[in-house]
């Protein structure tokens, strides 16, 4: 009667996080509600960086500057992946932030310049209004689904594992005989049956968050997506060239040099 407590163990893991990505999708939920602006993003008119943020988050943004200061022969991006500064004036707190990044010898690797400028403080100031505006997902809402969502697929793998154990011990077969339930005798139930049940709640769970929860791992709000949708064929030239790296990331840059600066490790 080992498998036993396999089974209790695995019922444990798929019941606590079943029952924690319910708590997290209720509280993004009442989240969303609560900063949701329906009047606030109808004559809001996105900026190539809201654009960014709403499609990639901060790392898309500071991407987006980069681009588009190289663009602009105010930043140089070899194919090595270094940066150098051209032109030390930046024109927006972006940029600025991305030249701070670099430092003042005027040259860095591109990856930690990245990094630091996805985390300054123009860009959650940048997110702030997009929350507020109704057309971001707030923060804690977006990590605690998709924390959530991660535990319980590891939950959902737990009890495969422990299915197999159970399985395999030395003194089950295949079939147990005289398991006793509520006083009813379940005789020639296998095993693996057992074990389905808390894998088929593990798998229901992750199917339902799939359509319900879906939102809230994105960056976007459902009404950030109906502008985004609506951005991405406005105006032309380099406002376009721009904005498909803002909704699609590097891979959209059409100069192979450039995305080998990116590339580079």
């Amino acid at each position: 009667m080992i498998w036993l407590l396999f089974l209790l163990l695995a019922w444990a893991v798929a019941g606590v996080s079943c029952a924690r990505l319910c708590l997290a999708s209720m509280r993004a939920a009442a989240a969303d509600s609560d900063v949701h602006a329906p009047h606030h993003h109808r004559c809001h008119r996105l900026t190539l960086y809201e654009a960014a943020f709403l499609s990639g988050g901060p790392a898309r943004v500071a991407d987006l500057t980069l681009v588009s200061m190289a663009r602009q022969r105010r930043l140089l991006l070899a194919h090595t992946g270094w940066a150098t500064v051209v032109d030390p004036d930046g024109r927006d707190e972006m940029e600025r932030s991305v030249i701070g990044a670099i430092g003042p010898g005027g040259q860095s690797r591109i990856a930690p310049v990245r990094r630091s400028a996805a985390g300054a403080e123009s860009v959650r100031r940048l997110a702030d209004r997009l929350v507020v505006a109704g057309l971001a997902i707030p923060d804690r809402a977006r990590t605690g689904v998709a924390d959530a969502v991660g535990q319980v697929r590891g939950a959902a793998l737990a009890v495969c594992a422990l299915g197999t154990l159970a399985f395999l011990l030395p003194s089950q077969g295949v079939r147990e005989q005289g398991v006793q339930t509520q006083g009813a005798q379940a005789q020639g139930l296998p095993v693996a049956l057992w074990f389905a049940l808390p894998l088929v709640l593990t798998l229901a769970c992750l199917v339902v968050a799939r359509i319900e929860a879906h939102p809230y791992v994105r960056w976007a709000s459902p009404a950030g997506v109906r502008m985004l949708d609506a951005a991405v064929g406005r105006g032309g030239g380099d406002w376009a060239d721009l904005a498909s790296v803002a909704v699609w990331g590097i891979g959209a840059v059409e100069s192979a040099e450039l995305r080998a600066a990116f590339d580079h490790r």
